[in-house]
Formats: structure tokens, C-alpha cells, sequence
């Protein structure tokens, strides 16, 4: 296969509508690992869902080390001089292993179902300032994008004040329309206030993890390397459950039956939360991994060093999960799907995701039942080019 453009790079991070490009699904249907080349160094982008579960699941043999992307296409020794965001995404064991153990108490079902009146509560509160700024108003900006950061500010135990500024470190770190290293350079910005945040709780404890991860661990754990958790927490946490509000109301909007199911049969929103997350995949492309060692993967020869990239919006429409992936069916059995990805690094705060994305759908729909989108579908604007992809604003009246 010859050499593909820049274009054909981001092309798995472009779509039409809320669907993959077509140039994704012929790729998988082509062969299981397409080279792509950036800057004359190869990508090799994986596609099927088989073969996506098998990389993201093997740590022996691709690592997530951030190290490995802060050297990738730097200068002459190597070095783009980024900043090293933290958390959990770019760790390997055994360092991943200690961090996610730190975490992951506050995500048992124990933790979740005393944290699930303090979403309601949220959900309730962003609802009511929807219907203040009406009768015609922006979804995202009053109530995908203030949710999930107010619901992490709950989870986190911070302050009001703290919560209305997490959505501003979200924003822009997942975007590569501007440059390959914008969304690590909003990430040195964030974790300059996140760390102020944290000598503040370190000071005094408050009641929330942040509270628990300085009584627990802050002995042993210092400022920087608890900013980059509680970094991995809002920005996992946020512009993916604040996209997928976005979008799953937008696939609930146009058609009224979806509508109808998710407000009117409580026993169904569960299973139509689990469709939508497969059929929309916001997070569409998994942490970069590298080769530890030359590898075959699919039948091609990987080198060591070489960057590899799972598509989980791809895997997620793979015929071979399931037949016809590209409708979206809320009533459909469900998937082994990847949206949250899998092995060590499946996403730690899934289970508060699906919390938050099942009392917010009903709440909303049950609050304004003639809500409607107000625009044309060529008006909407999607976040090309996204990692984790998105509306810029959802206009709706009612």
C-alpha cells in the first residue's frame, strides 16, 4: 500500500454526521492493521474488534509509557519538551498497577450508590437552569458540559467555585485540529491549577477522594502526582460523559419512539445507555501503545518503538461483533464493545458514566417532553479531528 496523506491520519478521527467515515470501515475490511505514515515515521492503525482487545489487553508487549510519546517525532535527542499530564492513561506497571489501586475504592457500587442522590441532585440543578435560560436554549453549554464537571467535583469533594472551573481544563485537550501537541499543552495549563487545588486539600482534608487520597496515601504521594490523578479523573470523566449527554440526546431527539423508550420504560434505559455508548464511541482512538519489540500484529511487521493505534469507534462497528452495528437499536442484546476500552486500562470511572448518563437521558426527556432540536442538521457542528469526539452546541427549544 503506498504511502497515505496527512489527511488519511485523522481520518479515524473524522466522521459524517455521528458515524465513522467510510474510509474507517474499508480499512477493517481491507485487513486488520493499516500503516498510516505521520512525518515519515509509521502509524499502525488497528481497526477489527478482535484485534483491538487483543493489543489494548497485551501489556507485554505495547507499552502506554508516556515517555515514549514526549520522545515520538521530537527534536535531534528526541525531546518535545511536553509536560508529563499524569494519571493513569500514559502508566505502565507497575506504576499503573499502584495509582489505579489508590483510585479505586471510590468507584465500588458501595461509593457509587451514596454518590447517586448527589447526581440527581446535580442533573436536577442543570435542568432547572436549562428551563431558566429558555423556552429555546444550548444543551451542551447548560447541561452536557456542567454535569459530569459538577458530578466530579461532588466525587472529588471540592468546593463549588473548584467544580464551575473543571470543564475549562477539559476543554481543548483532546483536540488536534490546531497541532498534534495542543491537547498536551492544555494539559501543563490544567495541572498548573490542579496543583494549587491539591496543596489547598492537602492542607485541608476535605470530605470527598481528594480528602481520602491525602489522609490514605499523602505520605507517600506528592503534589504533582496527585494533580495528575485528579487530572485523569476530570479529563477522562468529563468531555466524554459531556459529549456522549450531547450526542446520545441528539440520537434521542430525532427519533420520538427512542425518545419515548428512554423516558416512559425505566427497565429499558440501561440496555439504550449500552447502545448508545457502542454506536457513538465518543472516545475514538485508545491510548497511543508502542512496541516494546518487533511484533507481527495482523500480518505486518511492527517495529519496536513504532506507535500503534486502536480505533474503538472502528472495532465498534466490526460485523464480526454483531450484525448490522451501523443502525443504532436501543433495544439491542448487548455488545462486548470497547468505549470504554479494555485490559488494564479500561476506563476506571465507567461504572459512574453509566450513573450519570442513566439518570440524566430519562430526567431530561421527562422534564421537556415536546424538547425538540432547533436547527437544521447541516447548522450542528461536530468536533473534527477530536480524540474524543463531540458538538460544539446543541440548540433545542421546547
Amino acid at each position: 500500500m503506498p504511502d497515505l496523506a496527512i489527511d488519511d491520519v485523522f481520518a479515524p478521527l473524522t466522521r459524517v454526521d455521528v458515524d465513522p467515515v467510510p474510509w474507517l470501515a474499508d480499512r477493517r475490511e481491507e485487513g486488520p492493521v493499516t500503516r498510516l505514515d505521520l512525518f515519515g515515521n509509521p502509524v499502525w492503525l488497528v481497526t477489527r474488534h478482535a484485534d483491538v482487545r487483543a493489543v489494548l489487553a497485551d501489556t507485554a508487549a505495547f507499552s502506554n509509557d508516556f515517555a515514549h510519546l514526549a520522545a515520538a517525532g521530537g527534536d535531534d535527542d528526541g525531546d518535545l519538551g511536553l509536560a508529563d499530564p499524569g494519571g493513569l492513561g500514559f502508566r505502565d506497571p507497575p506504576d499503573h498497577t499502584r495509582l489505579r489501586r489508590m483510585l479505586a475504592p471510590a468507584f465500588t457500587a458501595r461509593r457509587l450508590a451514596a454518590l447517586a442522590p448527589a447526581v440527581e441532585r446535580v442533573v436536577h440543578e442543570r435542568l432547572d437552569a436549562l428551563a431558566a435560560a429558555g423556552p429555546g436554549a444550548d444543551l451542551v453549554a447548560e447541561f452536557a458540559t456542567p454535569v459530569p464537571a459538577m458530578v466530579i467535583g461532588e466525587l472529588l469533594g471540592v468546593s463549588r467555585a473548584d467544580q464551575e472551573s473543571f470543564a475549562d481544563i477539559a476543554t481543548g485537550r483532546f483536540d488536534l485540529l490546531s497541532s498534534i501537541v495542543a491537547p498536551l499543552d492544555s494539559a501543563a495549563e490544567g495541572l498548573a491549577h490542579l496543583r494549587d487545588l491539591v496543596a489547598r486539600e492537602r492542607a485541608h482534608p476535605g470530605p470527598g477522594l481528594l480528602g481520602d487520597l491525602v489522609r490514605d496515601h499523602g505520605d507517600h504521594v506528592d503534589d504533582v502526582e496527585l494533580a495528575g490523578l485528579v487530572d485523569g479523573l476530570l479529563v477522562g470523566g468529563h468531555e466524554t460523559t459531556a459529549s456522549m449527554l450531547a450526542l446520545g440526546s441528539l440520537l434521542l431527539l430525532r427519533d420520538p419512539a427512542r425518545a419515548a423508550l428512554v423516558r416512559d420504560e425505566p427497565g429499558a434505559v440501561a440496555g439504550a445507555v449500552e447502545e448508545l455508548l457502542r454506536h457513538l464511541t465518543v472516545v475514538q482512538v485508545a491510548f497511543p501503545r508502542f512496541a516494546r519489540a518487533d511484533v507481527e500484529l495482523g500480518g505486518q511487521q511492527v517495529a519496536a518503538g513504532d506507535l500503534v493505534l486502536c480505533s474503538l469507534a472502528g472495532a465498534d462497528r466490526d460485523p464480526r461483533l454483531a450484525a448490522d452495528l451501523d443502525r443504532l437499536d436501543l433495544r439491542r442484546a448487548p455488545t462486548q464493545h470497547v468505549a470504554f476500552g479494555h485490559g488494564i486500562h479500561h476506563c476506571l470511572g465507567a461504572p459512574l458514566a453509566r450513573l450519570e448518563l442513566q439518570i440524566a437521558f430519562p430526567a431530561l426527556l421527562r422534564r421537556f417532553p415536546g424538547l425538540a432540536v432547533d436547527a437544521a442538521p447541516e447548522m450542528l457542528t461536530f468536533r473534527q479531528r477530536s480524540i474524543v469526539f463531540g458538538l460544539d452546541a446543541l440548540p433545542v427549544r421546547w
